[in-house]
C-alpha cells in the first residue's frame, strides 16, 4: 500500500479511497437510491390503485367513474379527487337496469310483442342459456261494464 502525505494521519477512514481507485460507499448509495426510488415509486402507484380495486366488484360504470378520478389525481396531484374515488367505490349501488329490463320484456311478452329492441340494449350474456318464452295468455272474458263516475251518480241523486 501506498504511503500517505506526511500531513494526514495514520488512521485514515474506509470510505475514502485514493485517486484512481473506485468509490465503493458512492456506487453503494447509487445502487440504494435506485432501489428505494423504485420500491418507493410502485408503493405510491399500488396505493393509487386501491379504489379502483375496491370498485372492481361494483357494476361497470362506478368502477369507470372511480378509475377516472383516480387518474384525474394521479396526473393533476389533487387528492381530493383520490379521496372521493375512494368514496365512491365503497358505496354500493343498486342494480336497477337489469330489473327494469326484465320487466319490459315480460310486458312486451305479455303484449304479444317481441322484444327485440330491449335485447338490442341489454345483451344477455353469451354463456347464459336463453331464457324459456312465456306462454300466452288466454283471451279474458269480455269486461263487465264500467261503473258510473261519482260526479254522475252524484247528479243523478244517487
Amino acid at each position: 500500500m501506498e504511503d500517505y502525505h506526511s500531513a494526514l494521519t495514520d488512521h485514515v477512514p474506509g470510505f475514502i479511497t485514493g485517486p484512481g481507485q473506485t468509490d465503493y460507499l458512492f456506487v453503494g448509495v447509487i445502487v440504494f437510491l435506485i432501489v428505494m426510488i423504485l420500491v418507493v415509486g410502485n408503493l405510491y402507484f399500488q396505493l393509487h390503485a386501491v379504489p379502483e380495486r375496491i370498485a372492481h366488484h361494483t357494476n361497470k360504470v362506478q368502477m369507470e367513474i372511480v378509475a377516472v378520478l383516480a387518474l384525474i389525481s394521479l396526473f393533476t396531484h389533487n387528492h381530493l379527487y383520490w379521496i372521493l374515488g375512494l368514496l365512491l367505490a365503497f358505496i354500493r349501488f343498486p342494480d336497477f337496469t337489469t330489473p327494469l329490463y326484465s320487466i319490459a320484456r315480460s310486458l312486451a311478452r305479455l303484449a304479444g310483442r317481441e322484444p327485440v329492441e330491449l335485447t338490442e340494449e341489454a345483451p344477455v350474456a353469451a354463456d347464459h342459456a336463453e331464457p324459456a318464452r312465456a306462454p300466452v295468455p288466454e283471451p279474458v272474458a269480455e269486461a263487465p261494464p264500467a261503473r258510473a263516475p261519482a260526479k254522475a251518480l252524484h247528479e243523478e241523486g244517487i
